[in-house]
């Protein structure tokens, strides 16, 4: 049986990480967070003091109104130090994150790394970074990998293309109760306005900017339950296996 490319898209906290994951796991799929390699790069940056806040003028939003500056000629220069891997958990079922060697998936997940991904993800030199680190992983066929530009940039011949969304309260509230449910401080109002920044920074990039592909389903999943979206990426994934195995 073919095995086929699935990219899944869509805007933050939306669950493309969770159902991709999920997914992969039930059809037996090599799954690839791509939006993780993005917030490793990020939490380098912060690590590195990459990031410098500015006054009036300043180059980007970060959270809690403050301007951030990145250091983007020293963020080029040490790029070649980032090294971001991924190893199966057989404790979640799930891929880990690993920043050079160092398990980093709870670290990426914070308010501090999501507040300040956007801006990094616009960087042309970061982007074609990963996005070779990308097409090498899924060469084959037999991933599941989700992100911002896998069915237009990465992928734009992927067998299966899903952009999700929901709405911005919805996956504010989202988020919240994931960061309460792991003992992590947390505030409504400051996820939503990171929800709609980060929506309008990945809109509006230049590079890779956030769309639906043309030929991509489209996932609102505002109010669908998991047990029901699991059903409905499960039908898609059996058609579009069927329908590759008819071309083949």
């Amino acid at each position: 049986m073919k095995k086929i490319t699935i990219a899944i898209d869509g805007h933050s906290s939306c669950g493309k990480s969770t159902m991709a994951k999920d997914l992969a796991r039930e059809v037996g799929y090599v799954y690839v967070d791509t939006g993780a390699m993005y917030r490793s790069v990020t939490l380098f940056a912060l690590r590195n003091q990459l990031f410098k806040e500015q006054g009036a003028g300043g180059k980007e939003q970060g959270a809690g109104g403050k301007e951030q500056e990145i250091d983007v000629d020293g963020l080029r220069r040490r790029m070649p130090e980032i090294n971001i891997s991924f190893k199966f958990n057989p404790e979640t079922g799930r891929p880990d994150t690993y920043l050079n060697g160092e398990l980093v998936e709870h670290d990426i997940r914070t308010m501090e790394v999501s507040s300040h991904v956007s801006p990094i993800a616009t960087l042309p030199f970061v982007r074609e970074a990963l996005v070779a680190q990308q097409q090498q992983m899924g060469a084959e066929g037999g991933v599941v990998m989700d992100g911002r530009d896998i069915g237009t940039v990465v992928f734009p011949h992927a067998e299966l293309k899903i952009f999700v969304t929901a709405s911005a309260e919805v996956r504010a509230q989202r988020r919240f109760d994931e960061l309460k449910a792991k003992g992590m401080e947390a505030d409504y109002d400051e996820i939503l306005r990171n929800v709609q920044e980060r929506d309008y920074i990945d809109s509006h990039r230049e590079v890779s900017p956030l769309r639906q592909a043309d030929d991509a389903l489209l996932l609102d999943n505002s109010d669908m339950t998991i047990e029901g979206q699991k059903q409905w990426l499960l039908e898609r994934f059996n058609e579009a296996v069927e329908k590759a195995a008819k071309k083949a």
